[in-house]
């Protein structure tokens, strides 16, 4: 929508930053949960201990999946073998790292049952907590439009189009966090 009024110009551009954030955070999250599959971006935020500094993983080794449920951890320096055998274990990502003194092997068992409809709860909570914040900036916009209508800033034609402008935002962002998430869940429930 092409805005003519700066000032509404700035809180739907506040709205979408918002919106993004959470519907990235999302994304974010969904992408570490695992569905019984290898993913190295489940590494992305264990960091380990390398000459007395947290260094992430990624940045010390190569990190391959040479099968679907096995991740490959080949450190650069095979000295930080032990600290980074220490960092997945105390990540707790429901995987015992195996040693061989060269590389570190993360073999992922297959999901029960039960553990994904843990996961799927998990997705769903996700979900909605993306549209509660989605629904949050809606009214934040919302009220700020009311704001700068009362202060006669703009008309009361131009507060009702904003207004089903911020509806119409919310149902597509809605709609995708659902879409997500549906998305998601069939890729955990996947045998």
């Amino acid at each position: 929508m092409n805005f003519e009024i700066e000032k509404a110009e700035l809180l739907f551009d506040e709205f979408k930053a918002k919106s993004d954030k959470a519907l990235e955070f999302v994304k974010s999250e969904y992408s570490v949960l695992r569905a019984g599959r290898a993913n190295a971006k489940l590494l992305d935020k264990i960091t380990a201990d390398y000459y007395g500094t947290q260094t992430p993983l990624t940045q010390m080794a190569n990190i391959s999946s040479p099968e679907p449920r096995v991740l490959v951890i080949n450190l650069w320096d095979k000295s930080a073998l032990k600290n980074a055998e220490k960092a997945i274990l105390a990540a707790n990502i429901g995987v015992t790292p195996n040693n061989d003194g060269n590389v570190i092997r993360l073999i992922f068992p297959e999901l029960n049952e039960e553990r994904r409809r843990e996961l799927v709860k998990t997705v769903k909570k996700l979900a909605e907590d993306c549209k509660v914040v989605v629904r949050n900036a809606r009214r934040d916009v919302i009220e700020a439009c009311k704001k700068l209508e009362k202060d006669k800033d703009i008309s009361e034609d131009d507060l009702k189009l904003f207004e089903k402008e911020a509806d119409d935002r919310t149902a597509k962002l809605i709609e995708t966090a659902d879409k997500l998430a549906k998305e998601k869940e069939a890729d955990i429930m996947a045998v």
